[in-house]
């Protein structure tokens, strides 16, 4: 009878027997089933969700887009930092709430919502002689 709760004790550790592996791997299969359409965009997946959060309300607090996609400030900053780097987002302050930051998103990402098209569609034409001029330097 030992031996039989040793091998079930053995079993239940094994990787593949762990809920959160599969869990782990589905995400990051998704994440890279996004990434050839996203890849032209020159936006990963994590600043697509972003986009995503901004699309449904413009100029939302830092804190606020962190409690909408699950991730605390010290992970979602940097990554907001990389997209205002990027050109993809504008850090402003809140009239009401001095300290929080707002992120409206710039004409770059806004044109990728406006034309109506998942990544996918806009990723296969129409949006890239718009990419490359706004790369160049006319950000909204």
């Amino acid at each position: 009878m030992n031996d039989i709760n040793e091998t079930m004790a053995e079993e239940q550790f094994k990787l593949e027997n762990q809920l959160c592996f599969r869990l782990y791997t589905a995400a990051r299969l998704t994440m890279g089933a996004y990434h050839p359409y996203l890849e032209p965009l020159g936006i990963t997946y994590p600043q697509y969700l972003v986009l995503l959060v901004l699309w449904e309300k413009d100029k939302r607090p830092v804190c606020e887009i962190g409690k909408r996609l699950f991730l605390e400030t010290n992970t979602i900053t940097p990554l907001l930092q990389r997209m205002e780097k990027a050109g993809l987002v504008t850090r402003t302050r809140g009239k009401e709430d001095a300290p929080a930051y707002r992120l409206p998103y710039r004409k770059r990402a806004r044109h990728a919502k406006a034309s109506g098209r998942h990544p996918r569609e806009y990723a296969k034409g129409g949006g890239a002689e718009i990419e490359r001029g706004e790369r160049n330097g006319s950000h909204a």
